[in-house]
């Protein structure tokens, strides 16, 4: 019997050093986990941060003719919260009767379309004194696969990208919002 109750015992310690072992090398995994996704985070949103400070460039030093308009003013980051709805325009254009909201993405993808839809929404409610603006939206990224191109110019959305040193802006079919 006492060779048994050695044996369990001999087994359970072998258990317990091998499920600390296994605790450590987990958390080491946690560990390294969550330093790639800080890393991944950052370069993620370096891009982002890029690819909107690049065409906010290009408008604010460009002549901000386009959507068939002149644009007098310019914002960057424009965010505003009211009653519980939040919302940031990345770029904002400004004139005496319409406003241009360009959502800047680093690689625009399909799902990113109902989110510029909505900012047209939005905007009318966080800045009622623009009731009566005439609303574009824009999606403008480093980067668009052609289907996603016409599914923004089938939505009324104008495309601008980058093309060489240069910003394309694609306003076929765009609605007014």
């Amino acid at each position: 019997m006492e060779d048994i109750e050695v044996m369990y015992k001999r087994v359970w310690a072998t258990l317990d050093r091998m499920s600390a072992e296994a605790d450590k090398r987990n958390a080491e995994a946690e560990r390294r986990m969550k330093k790639l996704e800080k890393l991944v985070g950052g370069i993620s949103y370096n891009n982002g941060s890029f690819a909107e400070e690049y065409f906010f460039n290009s408008f604010e030093n460009g002549e901000q003719n386009f959507f068939g308009e002149k644009f007098d003013e310019i914002s960057k980051n424009l965010k505003y919260r009211w009653q519980g709805l939040e919302d940031e325009y990345d770029i904002a254009l400004f004139n005496h009767a319409s406003v241009a909201l360009i959502e800047a993405k680093y690689k625009a993808h399909e799902n990113d379309i109902p989110g510029v839809l909505k900012k047209a929404e939005t905007f009318r409610i966080l800045f009622p004194h623009y009731k009566d603006f005439k609303i574009y939206l824009g999606l403008a990224s480093m980067s668009f696969y052609p289907e996603l191109e016409q599914k923004c110019i089938d939505q009324g959305i104008a495309v601008i990208k980058q093309v060489g040193e240069t910003v394309v802006i694609n306003d076929t079919n765009l609605k007014v919002f």
